[in-house]
């Protein structure tokens, strides 16, 4: 690839990602997030939990002359706090969900996982040590919408990087690959050269 072009992608990319550390001629070739239907997810149980603390709040209303006027602000005090932590929990969940990405650059493949706000890992993966890239559906609903595992298996100590809940594309696939398979051919051509 031309020189100028790889600076101009180098450039546009930490403009992009400021927050990963590129090398100097690197570069982000794919930027994966988990599948949207995590997001359909927690915006469902956050609705549920909505519903459900505004059916409890009616609920209230509709029995204030059964409950003395102490038992009603028990209620609203409980139900108030039953708001905020469904709030909470869904602010929470989305925070993780965005905290969960994957970048495959001409070089490297940086997995950031975030389990919870206070756990979180970042694994810097070189391409050439990539042994297989696979993507793999298990039941009917990653096959309805879409989603599944996507792996890199690493060669020497045999560690296997899995990213839950991806949407890779058959082609994204294919052209990690490709990307893998040329970081190889790099290694081999320096390690020729020395």
């Amino acid at each position: 690839m031309d020189e100028g072009l790889i600076k101009i992608r180098h450039e546009r990319s930490k403009k992009d990602f400021p927050f990963l550390r590129l090398d100097e001629d690197e570069y982000v070739e794919f930027a994966f997030t988990r599948a949207k239907i995590c997001l359909a997810m927690i915006f469902g149980g956050v609705a549920a939990g909505l519903i459900f603390v505004l059916l409890a709040f009616l609920l209230v209303v509709l029995g204030q002359n059964v409950i003395d006027e102490m038992g009603r602000n028990f209620m609203y005090i409980l139900l108030v706090t039953l708001l905020a932590v469904a709030i909470s929990v869904g602010l929470v969940a989305l925070m993780v969900y965005r905290g969960n990405r994957l970048f495959i650059t001409n070089k490297h493949a940086i997995q950031m996982v975030m389990k919870s706000p206070f756990a979180t890992s970042i694994n810097l993966i070189d391409l050439s040590s990539i042994e297989d890239a696979s993507f793999s559906q298990n039941g009917i609903l990653q096959k309805i919408f879409n989603f599944g595992t996507f792996r890199l298996s690493t060669v020497g100590d045999e560690t296997t990087y899995t990213f839950e809940y991806s949407d890779i594309k058959p082609h994204e696939l294919k052209e990690v690959s490709d990307l893998i398979t040329e970081a190889k051919k790099r290694a081999l051509r320096k390690k020729t050269q020395e």
